[in-house]
C-alpha cells in the first residue's frame, strides 16, 4: 500500500509542476519597463462614463508605460498597458483606441484586440499586450499590477 501511495504522490507532483503556466512572455519584454500601476477609475465621473456601457474603452494617461486602456467587454472589465509591446518606446507606439482594438500610429501600425490582448492583423509579433488586474466595487474600478 505504501508503494502505491509513494507512486501516486510522485505522479501528482509531476502533474502539478508541469501544469503551471509560464507568463514570461510579458515579464521578459525588452520594450516594456516593470512599472507599478495602482489607480482608481470612478465610473460616475464623466471621463469614465463610457465604461458603463459594453464595448467601450477609455485611455488613462500618465500611468503604466504609456498610459492604460480600460475596456468594458460586456462581461468584465480589462486593463491593458497602452504601450505597443513589440516596438521600442517612441511617440507613435502609444496605442490609440479604435473600437475594441488598440492601434499604434507608426508607419506600419500594429493592431491588438482589447478583449484578448493578442495581435489582430500583423503576423510575427512576439508579445501580447501587458494586462493589469481590475477589481470592481461600488462603481469604482481599481487597476493594479
Amino acid at each position: 500500500m505504501q508503494k502505491y501511495t509513494y507512486y501516486l504522490l510522485i505522479i501528482s507532483s509531476l502533474l502539478m509542476f508541469s501544469s503551471c503556466s509560464d507568463d514570461d512572455n510579458n515579464f521578459n519584454n525588452p520594450f516594456l519597463a516593470n512599472v507599478s500601476v495602482n489607480f482608481t477609475a470612478d465610473l460616475g465621473l464623466p471621463q469614465y462614463n463610457p465604461l458603463n456601457f459594453a464595448g467601450n474603452a477609455v485611455y488613462q494617461p500618465n500611468v503604466g508605460n504609456a498610459g492604460v486602456i480600460i475596456v468594458n467587454t460586456g462581461s468584465q472589465f480589462l486593463a491593458w498597458d497602452a504601450a505597443d509591446p513589440n516596438l521600442p518606446p517612441e511617440p507613435c507606439t502609444t496605442l490609440q483606441v479604435d473600437g475594441l482594438e488598440a492601434v499604434s500610429t507608426c508607419d506600419e501600425p500594429n493592431r491588438y484586440s482589447l478583449v484578448t490582448g493578442q495581435p489582430t492583423e500583423t503576423e510575427g509579433l512576439e508579445y501580447t499586450l501587458l494586462n493589469y488586474r481590475v477589481t470592481e466595487g461600488n462603481g469604482v474600478l481599481q487597476v493594479t499590477n
